[in-house]
């Protein structure tokens, strides 16, 4: 029988997991990433401790399940977007990886737009810090004795895939996160990447996520133990990954994925830019399909945060208490802008703020705050993607944050959508990096493969729910309004 392997280069952890043909998890592990911050608004990580953690990844599979693991034909990735790893013509990186949350280009996103007025259409997207193109720029200005031997760009999970196969290829999804993708016709665009200082020899093969890419290299086989004829199919970014998970493939297919960071995720079958929100329209990981979406900077991430400064190890029992214990201070607020924020107000500068404490304020209060915060967010996503046109009323959740069913009744209240809940909904990424293998192999076809996985429970909103948090959330949106300029830009 054969097997198939998924792996997620993620921002905290790279995970992976092994799936037999029927798409039943034989063995799964997550090996945890380092992170450096070493200015203000600065985030990198070393591309080498990706590779290492994969290998440690690789590892683990193979013993937790030694038989499936000699049946595997292929292998998936999947990672996070916008990532720039800098190399010189002999493969050798040239310095830290610029990773997504990383707001230090702020400057360059405006001359970019400058030098190519209709940047968000033909991209899907303004010009953004997170993203790759501006990194780049940041580089020439700042670092040119670097860019100067830039001779390729690769992603995060397309790095990964060099030291497995020896190639320079990316697909569609994560392309599109660099804003040198000409979406509409889902190749490089000539005019963005020159505006960049770059030129278009110095980006990977673009294939799409679901095509037989390459092959595992004579020497990675060895180590592995695998054979040379192991596939390694196109994969995809994070965000299109996390749809071919939860089976979000065809028009209005919706969900919202609580990770590190967040997104609000539906699918078009036609490409729709609405730059005018902030809306990210971008190609999907299989042919002729694309989305729309909202990202956040912040989503279970703040939580972690919020749980490290109350002193709390264990998130899942402090939520327990938060559900317990009514609220002692309900006008509490919290902005979750810890990295800035993207859609909708594209402002790296913005940060996390508790407002409204007082001498009666709890820890269980606080975390029901970052709760709010975090779900308010998603809100003002949903307003952006309704002003786009689309106005899902359910949507499926995945990421670490789908794990709460908790959480997820605060983000039903607020949203006012039926969130439904998967089964194996917080393995996301890597279960759609192993689904993109078994496509790649020809293994069944697109329908017959990436179904929605089965439900565990559909959250409605509760009754009463839109006054509750209206007010709140309009206090919300103010509150940000209010404190803009006042967040230090630098």
């Amino acid at each position: 029988m054969a097997s198939f392997i998924g792996i997620d280069i993620g921002t905290s952890a790279v995970k992976a997991l092994l799936v037999d043909e029927n798409q039943i998890v034989l063995a799964e592990t997550d090996v945890s990433l380092p992170i450096s911050r070493p200015h203000p608004l600065w985030s990198e990580q070393d591309p080498e401790d990706w590779w290492r953690a994969v290998e440690t990844a690789v590892g683990r599979l193979r013993e937790g399940a030694p038989a499936a693991y000699r049946d595997v034909t292929a292998i998936g990735l999947s990672g996070q977007m916008h990532g720039a790893v800098l190399m010189d013509e002999a493969d050798r990186i040239l310095r830290p990886a610029i990773l997504w949350n990383d707001g230090r280009s702020h400057e360059e996103c405006a001359e970019l737009e400058r030098r190519v007025p209709d940047l968000g259409t033909i991209a899907g997207v303004p010009a953004m810090p997170g993203f790759t193109a501006p990194k780049l720029l940041w580089v020439a200005h700042h670092e040119p004795e670097v860019f100067a031997k830039v001779a390729h760009v690769l992603l995060p999970k397309d790095y990964v895939r060099l030291r497995m196969t020896g190639d320079h290829i990316s697909d569609m999804s994560d392309a599109a996160g660099t804003l040198w993708l000409d979406e509409a016709r889902r190749n490089w665009s000539e005019p963005l990447v020159a505006a960049t200082g770059l030129r278009n020899s110095v980006m990977p093969r673009l294939v799409e996520g679901s095509e037989a890419a390459s092959w595992l290299s004579p020497q990675i086989a060895s180590n592995w133990g695998l054979p040379h004829s192991v596939i390694v199919a196109g994969g995809a970014g994070d965000a299109a990954a996390g749809g071919i998970g939860i089976g979000a493939i065809d028009e209005g297919d919706a969900f919202i994925s609580l990770g590190t960071s967040g997104q609000f995720f539906v699918v078009n079958e036609s490409y729709r830019p609405y730059p005018e929100a902030f809306v990210h329209s971008f190609a999907h990981a299989l042919p002729d399909r694309w989305f729309q979406m909202a990202a956040m900077l912040n989503g279970a991430s703040a939580l972690a945060w919020a749980a490290r400064l109350v002193g709390e190890g264990d998130i899942a029992g402090l939520l327990a208490r938060v559900e317990a214990t009514p609220p002692k201070n309900e006008d509490l607020l919290f902005l979750p802008y810890l990295a800035g924020e993207r859609t909708p107000h594209n402002d790296p500068y913005a940060r996390g703020v508790f407002f409204g404490l007082d001498a009666a304020t709890e820890t269980t209060d606080l975390i029901r705050a970052v709760l709010e915060g975090v779900a308010f967010s998603f809100a003002d996503a949903q307003a952006a993607l309704a002003s786009a046109g689309t106005r899902p009323k359910r949507m499926g959740a995945i990421g670490g944050g789908a794990k709460s069913p908790y959480w997820m009744q605060i983000f039903a209240d607020v949203l006012g959508v039926s969130v439904v809940l998967h089964e194996g909904g917080a393995k996301g990424p890597a279960f759609g990096a192993a689904r993109l293998a078994m496509l790649a192999a020809g293994h069944s076809d697109l329908h017959t493969i990436c179904t929605a996985p089965p439900i565990n429970s559909v959250i409605e909103p509760s009754l009463g729910a839109a006054d509750r948090y209206g007010s709140k959330l309009e206090r919300y949106r103010r509150l940000y309004s209010v404190l803009k300029a006042e967040f230090p830009r630098h």
